[in-house]
């Protein structure tokens, strides 16, 4: 009878725990990135009253007859199961949509490592990707031009970061020569290119028709756009200052450049650019007055390549067909500087800026930490994991590859506590309680009756 009372006494002790993980489970029902616990019993030793015997002589084998000594808590696990999302539409809210963890940090080193699925994330005032308890978000860096690096550091988002500029190194030609023009008709075209410090100018170029199928291309001026100021003496920026384009009157198509046909076998190598001199000066106003001291670029310029035969882009967009004139030369690159207004975070944890002068760059990219088990993670409190012996080492990626989930920003996910699947447990846990307290007092008058025996 005492065996049966102390068995009761540890069943009584499971179902409290079990019911203490349920409370647990039920109060973090709306937690960001909660994992449940589950919590699985077993039995513990059981007493041999009679061992086995084999069969012998006339009679057959018999069993063992054992009584249980109760039961103990056998495991109480995390299950890293996916929650639901939830759309906040707040860009700094990121959930990872399969398998990975947020790597977060308190350390200036990045040598203690936590790890969490609970996206919601701030900003705190120099810019730092944070949790809501100062942890800082760790990530990949990247380099002035954007490209992302393998050092770690503390994402950050600098508002005072700025873009710097960049000179103009190729321009365009697309469109169409209307082969309805007149011999001698001629269209001035124009594009912005950009000098190595930023500043803007207007190169004018003008396009004439000679003959059925011959257009010559000139440069006719450059103009600064901050001032206004031109010249017209830029008979050197392009060689000999015409180039001549002749068409197919049969297709319309471009078949030589600069004397080159572009229809020979092998194909000539063509590459015509365009070279500013760096001694150019404006010599005349936006009013067509001359300057009394003429003004010169503050930067300098670069070859600007107009076409090239390694490049078919730069040839095959342009025909002459009975049509609209819409031929015109368009920068490829080149821009002045800017500062940052924004950013966004795109599927593989990339943070993008986005600048004044409407340009992009990477920022950085937000790291990822994946475990061979993650059940075997130890729970920290704040939403927060760290590794154990059991966990595996961390392997660290970016989102989207490498088995890594992707990200996806202006949500975040929830907890996956089901909790139909909670109260059911909760009614189980409640009833074995129930029957252990009434093995124990059931036991207890078994007791009394013994000791009533004697009257």
């Amino acid at each position: 009878m005492m065996r049966s009372m102390y068995s009761a006494v540890s069943g009584l002790r499971i179902h409290q725990s079990k019911m203490d993980t349920i409370g647990n489970n039920i109060a973090n029902v709306n937690t960001v990135g909660f994992k449940k616990g589950q919590v699985t019993f077993q039995e513990v030793f059981s007493q041999v009253v009679r061992g086995a015997s084999a069969p012998a002589g006339g009679k057959g084998g018999t069993n063992p007859q054992q009584i249980g000594m109760g039961a103990a808590m056998g495991t109480i696990s995390t299950i890293h199961t996916k929650g639901p999302g939830q759309r906040t539409d707040n860009p700094t809210d990121l959930m990872i949509d399969g398998e990975g963890f947020f790597v977060v940090s308190d350390d200036p080193n990045f040598g203690n490592r936590y790890y969490t699925r609970a996206g919601n994330f701030t900003l705190d005032r120099d810019g730092n990707l944070v949790t809501g308890d100062g942890f800082m978000v760790l990530g990949y860096a990247a380099d002035d031009e954007g490209n992302i690096l393998s050092d770690v550091t503390n994402m950050r988002i600098n508002m005072s970061e700025t873009k710097a500029p960049t000179v103009t190194e190729n321009i365009e030609f697309r469109g169409n020569l209307d082969s309805r023009f007149a011999n001698n008709e001629s269209r001035k075209i124009d594009t912005v290119i950009y000098d190595t410090l930023g500043n803007s100018y207007t190169l004018t170029f003008e396009i004439t028709k000679e003959s059925n199928d011959n257009w010559k291309l000139s440069v006719s001026r450059l103009t600064d756009r901050a001032t206004g100021n031109y010249t017209e003496d830029v008979d050197t920026i392009l060689e000999g200052n015409e180039l001549d384009l002749v068409f197919d009157n049969g297709t319309g198509k471009l078949i030589s450049i600069g004397g080159e046909d572009l229809t020979a076998d092998p194909k000539p190598e063509i590459k015509v650019s365009l070279a500013i001199p760096d001694e150019i000066e404006f010599d005349t106003d936006k009013d067509g007055e001359d300057l009394a001291e003429p003004t010169a670029p503050s930067g300098t310029f670069r070859n600007i390549t107009l076409f090239d035969s390694e490049d078919e882009s730069t040839i095959k967009s342009i025909s002459q067909y009975a049509n609209e004139m819409d031929f015109k030369p368009y920068m490829l690159n080149g821009n002045t500087s800017g500062t940052l207004e924004g950013f966004a975070i795109d599927d593989k944890g990339i943070v993008t800026g986005v600048f004044t002068n409407g340009e992009r760059k990477a920022l950085g990219q937000i790291m990822l930490a994946k475990f061979d088990n993650p059940m075997g993670l130890q729970k920290l409190g704040g939403n927060m994991f760290v590794d154990t012996r059991n966990s595996g080492e961390p392997q660290y990626g970016g989102a989207a590859v490498g088995g890594f989930g992707d990200i996806s920003p202006g949500n975040l996910e929830m907890s996956n506590v089901d909790i139909s699947l909670e109260f059911t447990e909760m009614i189980t846990t409640q009833r074995g309680f129930q029957a252990n307290s009434r093995v124990i007092t059931t036991s207890d008058e078994m007791l009394q009756e013994l000791v009533n025996m004697k009257r």
